[in-house]
């Protein structure tokens, strides 16, 4: 048997933590193909292009039949004659949803916007055409799935007190996952309980405090003493808060993240749906919101550029907009 090694066994007793219970650029003049251009041979052009750069049989097919379509129902011919009261026209004669005129209409984008860099459309007419559809409410992480998870975690363990810590630190102060796994041990004040992010790493680039609680501290100050013992393993030579086993940080790309695949791992292991980094950042906001703190702080909280992204970022159930607006009669 591998014996384990010293700085993946956590020495700090842990157990007790929840026993009870995320220059300026020049674009070059284009050149217009001003002669007639027909949809047909467009369309039979585009799907080659299509086909050349590997596209999934499915997506290849959607265009085939979209676009056909859109020129059956509105008899133009040629690509040229396209206007955005013709697209209009398509989406009325469609008896669906509107979320499946969303995704026809998106589809039929796609094809203009590959006609227009082929050369074949001057303008980007139908940028501007919107079809509104609700979209669901999206769950946030509850503090009873997060603590029920933290209770499952061997805290014994470099790995799992890592991925808990993370956890907990994604849902108390409701940073993006990006923005973890760039943390280093200067941004953490343990005498205040306060993370100080500075600008650099946040999506709006204005530094903000955001506090946390005792049991949060104690998990970063273990997992911080035992980073010490694994990079000095290791032979790793970095500062950052969350890294893997072999002292490295967390992230080898923007697609790639070692903690974000772990909370996977969790969510189907144990039965959690909301364990992503997303539904812990909506479980954090909706915590503040239950709270009764005002959407002005929860927007900065978040980071957000401004209230309007916040108030989407929620999204409030309409029975719930109602029930609480009545509470004001």
């Amino acid at each position: 048997m591998t014996k384990k090694k010293t700085s993946l066994v956590v020495s700090a007793d842990l157990s007790d933590l929840f026993s009870d219970a995320s220059a300026e650029i020049t674009v070059p003049e284009r050149k217009i193909n001003t002669d007639t251009y027909p949809i047909e041979k467009a369309l039979k052009t585009i799907i080659r292009q299509l086909e050349a750069i590997g596209l999934r049989e499915r997506t290849i097919s959607d265009y085939k039949h979209h676009v056909s379509h859109f020129a059956e129902i509105t008899g133009i011919e040629a690509l040229e004659d396209i206007t955005a009261d013709h697209i209009y026209d398509w989406l009325a004669s469609m008896n669906v949803s509107n979320q499946t005129k969303l995704t026809r209409l998106k589809c039929l984008k796609a094809f203009l916007g590959r006609c227009f860099d082929n050369g074949w459309i001057a303008s980007k007419f139908w940028a501007q055409i919107r079809i509104k559809v609700d979209s669901p409410v999206k769950p946030g992480a509850t503090e009873r799935d997060i603590m029920l998870l933290l209770s499952l975690l061997d805290l014994s363990d470099f790995v799992q007190l890592r991925d808990a810590t993370a956890v907990l630190l994604l849902y108390q102060t409701g940073i993006r996952i990006s923005t973890l796994a760039q943390l280093e041990s200067h941004h953490v004040d343990l005498e205040t309980n306060t993370l100080r992010v500075d600008g650099g790493l946040l999506k709006n680039h204005e530094q903000i405090h955001l506090p946390f609680d005792d049991k949060l501290s104690r998990l970063l100050e273990a997992l911080m003493r035992q980073n010490r013992i694994v990079r000095r393993e290791n032979g790793a030579k970095n500062d950052f808060i969350f890294i893997t086993r072999y002292g490295e940080k967390v992230t080898s790309s923007q697609s790639h993240n070692n903690i974000q695949k772990r909370l996977n791992k969790y969510s189907k292991e144990y039965g959690i749906k909301n364990l992503n980094p997303h539904a812990l950042r909506r479980g954090f906001a909706r915590r503040l919101l239950d709270k009764n703190a005002n959407i002005a702080l929860i927007s900065k909280a978040l980071g957000h550029s401004d209230i309007d992204v916040t108030s989407r970022y929620l999204h409030l159930d309409k029975e719930e907009v109602m029930n609480s607006l009545r509470q004001y009669l």
